[in-house]
């Protein structure tokens, strides 16, 4: 175990660039749902983006769990990063809320490895559960970053962003709906 601003540095950096790549691979996914992508690109081409950048997200977030954990400024112990709100005495709602948002991202990560073998509705329903996940993580972030509390504008941009980011892809992917619904009704 080791003290010092590294393991802080690594732990707070990592959130936020979890948060951007899931934050793309989120609104990848909402505008890729029903296999259509967009006229511009082909679907294989968004679904391998969305799946590659989710791998690299979850290798960021168990990084990112990780120095958590090992970094002794905080008492944060290794079943606190997988099981939420057990035990935790620091911040355990925020805290609680990240273990929760892994556990989520996980389950679809182990699930989609699996998906060969699932039925395609059960995958997509646990797969639903990425959304939660990111929204979750997002409200993580705000309840117990460091830069948030310090009202960092860098900080408050990248969560805002973020956040504007996956509203408009589902502003698109509704308004797509819209449209093809409209176009499946007229003669």
């Amino acid at each position: 175990m080791t003290e010092g601003p590294l393991l802080w540095y690594l732990n707070r950096s990592t959130g936020f660039v979890i948060l951007a790549l899931f934050t793309i691979t989120t609104a990848l996914g909402v505008l890729s749902l029903g296999s259509r992508a967009g006229k511009r690109m082909p679907s294989f081409v968004t679904q391998s983006l969305h799946r590659n950048i989710a791998l690299l997200s979850m290798a960021l977030l168990i990084a990112h769990a990780v120095t958590a954990v090992v970094d002794t400024f905080v008492d944060i112990r290794w079943w606190q990063a997988i099981i939420p709100w057990w035990g935790s005495t620091y911040m355990p709602l925020w805290l609680g809320l990240g273990t929760l948002g892994l556990d989520l991202f996980v389950i679809v990560a182990v699930t989609s490895l699996l998906r060969a073998r699932m039925n395609h509705t059960l995958w997509r329903s646990i797969h639903y559960l990425a959304y939660v996940g990111w929204a979750v993580s997002v409200v993580h972030g705000i309840g117990i970053g460091t830069d948030i509390k310090a009202a960092t504008p860098w900080a408050y941009a990248i969560v805002g962003t973020s956040v504007a980011v996956v509203l408009a892809a589902a502003v698109v992917r509704l308004g797509r709906a819209a449209t093809s619904r409209v176009a499946e009704v007229r003669p």
